[in-house]
């Protein structure tokens, strides 16, 4: 009775080695496979030996990969090569880290799953590198080709008039989004590659519509005609005949500003020769016989300005009568005065 137990427990032993050497030697045979369920970048490797899944993702993914980034606009086109964007990946590492992925279960599991159709489920996706720096050089040359910069709108003055320069709408490149698109088709090799720059339209700081507002009045001397015009929105209003400065005391040529208002002004007297030394800097009160400032004021430059004359001194209008100044009937300074804001733009030619 013995010697049968012995030889059936030899028996035994004889076949889970025999069992056991049978499954090592599987295993081992399975050593360069993929296990099946795993899939690279949603290609299916499972099943393949380490070479095969190599050849297969450099057919699917790499060939992917080394499409050109082609971005258009108009009858424009921009490329951008694999080799320019220096486009690499890890496919090597990653098929290794499948193949260690594929031996992590115990000998056993290992097996059954092999000899039942198990699968792993496992999926990997592998790191895709590229220069960022080649793909913001790329935008730079579409940008310099598709920016507009817009022009505002604005106007000459001059002794001929005014003359409007219309404003332009600039363009510029969403160069913003068109990155995002162009970095992520770079790490998906089926992805699109094709892209429209897509652009958007830059309103000037000053439109066309806009001048009209900017310039509420603008006023033009020609001061050998003694006229004195006021454009309202750019268009002539009213012309008005003044007298300006005399001879050696000229009304100053010039692009002004009215820079000062007021109503029946106080009146210094200048440090001018024409002025007795003991009064210069005496002040005059506004509204006084005394005081030439007649109804108005309107300051240019340097003491000059625009002002109502005293109804006797009318005959000096579309004369060079006055010390510098502009000098108006006081009807029309009055109507002026109510139509200029401190600021409007006075041209003296």
């Amino acid at each position: 009775m013995r010697t049968k137990s012995f030889i059936a427990v030899a028996a035994s032993l004889a076949a889970f080695l025999v069992l056991a050497g049978a499954v090592v030697a599987y295993d081992r045979g399975q050593d360069d496979k993929i296990a099946e369920g795993v899939r690279v970048a949603g290609v299916d490797v499972g099943g393949l030996t380490a070479g095969e899944a190599r050849a297969k993702l450099r057919r699917s993914i790499v060939a992917g990969l080394q499409r050109p980034i082609v971005v258009d606009h108009g009858n424009r086109q921009w490329r951008l090569t694999a080799a320019e964007a220096k486009v690499t990946t890890n496919l090597d590492a990653t098929v290794d880290d499948a193949l260690e992925r594929s031996r992590d279960a115990g000998l056993i599991k290992r097996t059954w799953r092999n000899l039942t159709g198990g699968e792993l489920h496992a999926s990997l996706e592998p790191e895709v590198t590229y220069s960022d720096r080649a793909v913001v050089r790329m935008l730079d040359r579409i940008r310099k080709r598709i920016d507009r910069d817009p022009v505002d709108a604005k106007v000459d003055i001059g002794g001929s008039g005014i003359s409007q320069v219309a404003s332009r709408t600039g363009l510029a490149v969403d160069a913003s989004s068109l990155h995002r698109q162009i970095r992520a088709a770079l790490v998906d090799p089926e992805g699109a590659r094709r892209f429209a720059a897509a652009t958007k339209k830059v309103r000037p700081k000053v439109s066309t519509e806009d001048l009209a507002e900017k310039y509420p009045a603008v006023l033009i001397l020609h001061r050998n005609q003694f006229k004195l015009t006021l454009y309202k929105n750019l268009k002539p209003a009213k012309t008005y005949d003044v007298a300006v400065g005399a001879v050696g005391l000229e009304t100053p040529a010039g692009l002004y500003h009215i820079q000062n208002k007021a109503v029946d002004p106080a009146w210094t007297k200048p440090h001018s020769s024409w002025v007795p030394e003991d009064e210069r800097g005496d002040i005059v009160p506004g509204g006084t016989p005394e005081n030439p400032l007649k109804a108005r004021w309107m300051g240019i430059f340097d003491g000059a300005g625009i002002h109502g004359i005293d109804p006797s001194e009318y005959g000096s209008i579309g004369h060079a009568a006055s010390h510098g100044c502009v000098r108006m009937r006081i009807p029309d300074v009055k109507e002026l005065y109510d139509q200029v804001p401190v600021g409007a733009p006075i041209f003296i030619s």
